[in-house]
């Protein structure tokens, strides 16, 4: 069995970064957004003022689409805390993690059969669902990192899987693209290239996740009567809620990141909505993401080596500072601004270098600053439901300035989350780790 801080076992669990940033990419924010903004546009889906009908009822399909994910974040922040309780009381994190990354895995391979206004249903309910299984499995993913790497090796590992992610997703990104836009089968159809794209990141997820399985540790696991599960997985959560909230400094922390993620999370899922609604073309909205991608493999790395030299909280503060520029940007196009093109480049480079950045960042540090203990699911279940929340928050808000005043308006309205993320983040004293 490999010992914490051996490269191998690292490696292995970065490699599920590899994995399943293909649905983080092709799913939340290239080809399926795009796919389904197009889709519900189209001659005989939308009516005459641009609105579709869904359990009855007639919808911006962007406002839809936002309360879809939305409603999952909220299943997977209801139910993560109860489940890590009982992974960390059982000891069967890896058994979580594989049981979420199956649902989400399938879920995407389901969208398959969404192809127009009939299957609507089938859209909605499979984007809901792989969501859960995206963001469930991150929970226990993410709890394995202080059982893989030392605390000075946090920030590099944490990193690390992020350009992993990064790179595997430009490859299967590039992949999907070529079934998009080029003959499939003998024939060209946009459509069904992209369906068959969906099915491609549901192999690519399941299948690559085996490497990680094969080399995180087994955990040992205990006798439970199956009538107490719940119960025993409450009084765990309850015990770590306790405790957490007792280090003046973690709080902290988990109310700045809270109201950064509004910001982040929510920017990265409506991104390629965002370029479509401002008129750009499907090439040079992948265009785009593929070069948020790059540059993010760049940010990761930089901004984890300067994380080394200058501490965690100054350059979490600086990421910070140019995902405000971001939105002061986005909130300046629109369809008439010339050249929106190049000027959606920029913006996207800007959120490339501090994308994965940010992440990872947040992802280590909130590791650094946990105490010794045995209950990681759990702890980092407060972590997940504190970005689920946000992106709640985030995703509604965006849909109710989006429906009622404009785009622009939402975009700007992020900037003031971020601003109070700062803010908050500067409270933050020094710890052992982090500074």
């Amino acid at each position: 069995m490999l010992k914490i801080g051996d490269k191998k076992l690292i490696n292995a669990w970065a490699f599920y970064d590899w994995a399943n940033s293909v649905y983080s990419l092709v799913i939340s924010t290239a080809v399926f957004p795009i796919y389904y903004a197009g889709l519900t546009a189209s001659e005989g889906f939308a009516n005459t003022e641009g609105k579709i009908t869904f359990l009855d009822t007639l919808w911006n399909p962007t406002t839809l689409y936002n309360y879809a994910m939305a409603f999952s974040f909220l299943v997977v922040a209801f139910i993560s805390p109860m489940l890590s309780g009982i992974a960390d009381y059982a000891g069967n994190k890896k058994k979580f993690l594989k049981g979420f990354c199956l649902l989400g895995a399938l879920s995407v391979m389901s969208l398959y059969f969404f192809t127009g206004k009939e299957t609507l249903w089938v859209g909605i309910l499979f984007t809901i669902l792989a969501s859960i299984g995206f963001w469930g499995s991150i929970v226990f993913y993410n709890a394995y990192l202080p059982e893989v790497a030392l605390p000075e090796q946090q920030d590099n590992a944490s990193a690390k899987g992020f350009m992993l992610g990064y790179l595997g997703s430009i490859l299967l990104l590039l992949l999907c693209l070529v079934l998009i836009e080029t003959e499939v089968f003998g024939f060209y159809d946009k459509q069904f290239g992209s369906q068959l794209s969906f099915v491609l990141v549901g192999l690519w997820w399941l299948g690559f996740a085996q490497i990680t399985y094969a080399k995180l540790p087994n955990e040992e696991k205990k006798e439970i009567p199956k009538d107490n599960y719940f119960a025993k997985g409450l009084k765990e959560i309850k015990k770590v809620a306790k405790e957490l909230f007792a280090y003046r400094e973690l709080k902290i922390f988990l109310i700045s990141f809270f109201l950064w993620s509004i910001g982040v999370q929510t920017i990265i899922l409506m991104a390629g909505i965002f370029g479509t609604i401002l008129g750009l073309e499907t090439l040079n909205l992948i265009g785009t993401i593929l070069l948020v991608q790059f540059v993010g493999i760049i940010g990761a790395f930089l901004f984890s080596r300067l994380s080394n030299k200058i501490g965690n909280i100054k350059t979490l503060k600086i990421t910070i500072a140019i995902w405000g520029l971001v939105c002061f940007i986005g909130f300046n196009l629109t369809k008439d601004t010339p050249n929106i093109e190049i000027y959606f480049y920029i913006l996207g480079a800007l959120i490339g270098l501090v994308m994965g950045a940010i992440q990872s960042l947040a992802r280590s540090t909130y590791s650094k600053m946990l105490p010794k203990t045995e209950d990681n699911a759990s702890y980092f279940s407060f972590f997940d439901v504190t970005e689920k929340i946000a992106l709640v928050v985030g995703m509604v808000t965006f849909g109710i300035l989006n429906s009622m005043i404009s785009i622009q308006s939402s975009v700007l309205a992020l900037a003031v989350f971020f601003l109070a993320a700062f803010i908050s983040l500067s409270t933050i004293k020094k710890t052992k780790y982090v500074k």
